[in-house]
């Protein structure tokens, strides 16, 4: 049985929430069953390079990118169907929201996606340095109870793995609509020396990029009252 001192370490160290919501119908199960397999990672080897991006999506791809939580993944497929030509790895812990995007993935035909259902650091620790062009983290968890800020993704280590496994010149972009995140992330970026922010005004942060797509939870924050910050760093 685990011991509460080793339960406290690893909750500690979570960043997500829940892994499992309702139960899933017939189909759902399908999908897990015999679309997870074709394009669903297991969990690789904690060592830079062992997860080689070219050998998972084939040798015609030299563009990948990486989102953290995609959620039921409207924005994660909207990306993979405007950029056929860029590989995409998705990292999603909520069997529901991960269900979701394998029946948009069945519809659209998306053959440029790789998904894992766990940490999204097992796969982070893993991929080369500099292998990636972009990096996705768009509404986390913003934890607001102050013992649990420690799990918000935004922090000095796992900003270090993603400045490792971003090229030069590639792009970390940060969504949020909570106030509290937005200002642990702005404070915890500008200590940075290996990032670059792109904003030059207010404008840049209050205005969604071009290829942005409004998701059903962006828009339910905006009919709320709560409006996106859109932090966008480039790599040095």
């Amino acid at each position: 049985m685990i011991s509460d001192e080793k339960r406290a370490r690893l909750n500690e160290r979570q960043f997500f929430g829940r892994r499992k919501g309702p139960g899933l119908s017939p189909r759902q199960q399908g999908l897990i069953d015999d679309l997870y397999p074709k394009i669903g990672l297991s969990k690789p080897e904690k060592r830079p390079g062992a997860l080689d991006p070219k050998a998972l999506f084939g040798p015609q791809f030299s563009r990948f990118a990486l989102e953290i939580g995609f959620g039921k993944g409207e924005h994660l497929a909207h990306q993979a169907i405007r950029q056929p030509d860029t590989g995409f790895f998705g990292c999603e812990p909520y069997i529901n929201g991960l269900v979701g995007f394998l029946d948009t993935v069945a519809r659209e035909g998306l053959g440029n996606v790789r998904v894992y259902d766990d940490d999204a650091r097992d796969l982070i620790d893993a991929l080369p340095d500099g292998s990636l062009d972009m990096v996705y983290l768009l509404h986390p968890d913003p934890w607001h109870k102050r013992r649990h800020a420690k799990r918000r993704f935004v922090n000095p280590h796992n900003l270090d793995a993603l400045a490792r496994i971003l090229r030069r010149g590639g792009e970390l972009r940060i969504v949020t609509d909570d106030p509290v995140y937005r200002q642990w992330t702005a404070m915890r970026m500008s200590q940075r020396s290996d990032f670059d922010w792109l904003a030059e005004s207010p404008k840049d942060w209050r205005t969604a990029p071009d290829d942005w797509l409004f998701t059903r939870y962006a828009l339910k924050a905006d009919r709320e009252g709560r409006w996106d910050c859109y932090f966008r760093y480039r790599r040095l």
